[in-house]
Parts: C-alpha cells; sequence; structure tokens
C-alpha cells in the first residue's frame, strides 16, 4: 500500500495531468484563431520536490507557450499538442492504476482484519 505521501502525490498528479488535457484541448480549438497564445500546464518538477521534501501534494499552474509564432501571430503546433496528449493519457492510465492498486489494497487489509 502507498503512504500519504504517496496518494497526495498521484491525486496530484491526476489533477496536474486532467488540467493538461484541458489546455491541450483549448490550445487545439484554437488553432486557427489569429493572435492566439498557446498555453502549457507544469508541475513535475514542483511535485518531484514535494515527494522529496515528504509532503506530496502541489498545485499545477498554466504557463503562456513560448512555441514559435506564425504569420499570424498563432503559436499552436498542432504536432506538439498531438504528441502532448498521447504522452498526457498514458502518464493519467498510470495514476490511475496506480491509485486502483492502492484502494484495492486498503480493500484487501480491511477484509482479513
Amino acid at each position: 500500500m502507498f503512504d500519504s505521501v504517496t496518494s497526495r502525490a498521484l491525486v496530484s498528479a491526476l489533477d496536474g495531468l486532467a488540467l493538461r488535457q484541458r489546455v491541450i484541448a483549448h490550445n487545439i480549438a484554437n488553432v486557427n484563431t489569429p493572435d492566439f497564445t498557446a498555453r502549457t500546464v507544469e508541475f513535475e518538477r514542483e511535485l518531484a520536490d514535494s515527494v522529496a521534501q515528504g509532503e506530496g501534494a502541489v498545485s499545477a499552474r498554466i504557463e503562456r507557450s513560448r512555441g514559435i509564432r506564425h504569420q499570424d501571430g498563432n503559436n499552436v503546433n498542432l504536432e506538439t499538442e498531438t504528441l502532448t496528449n498521447i504522452e498526457t493519457v498514458l502518464r493519467y492510465q498510470f495514476a490511475t492504476q496506480a491509485i486502483g492498486s492502492e484502494t484495492s489494497g486498503l480493500r484487501t487489509a480491511m477484509r482479513t482484519s
């Protein structure tokens, strides 16, 4: 079973990844909007530091993308957004499986006590 630091870290990761998915969807929806500035979601470095300090909980933050602007002033890169979304989905699945394992372990422990 996971300790509370791990549980908090997994929940923070799920929150950050869900936010990243929403931001990616918003970026893709605006791929043809002139002067639109794409956004990114950052939390991994802070999460690693938080876990190392024995805390585990962080909040993700949205930042402006520094991507190259096209002639219309838009900086959404559809290829980058698509690849980031695939990576995000895979990380989200991994984190949900980890939480599912934790919950299963807790159920087993409760039945045997």
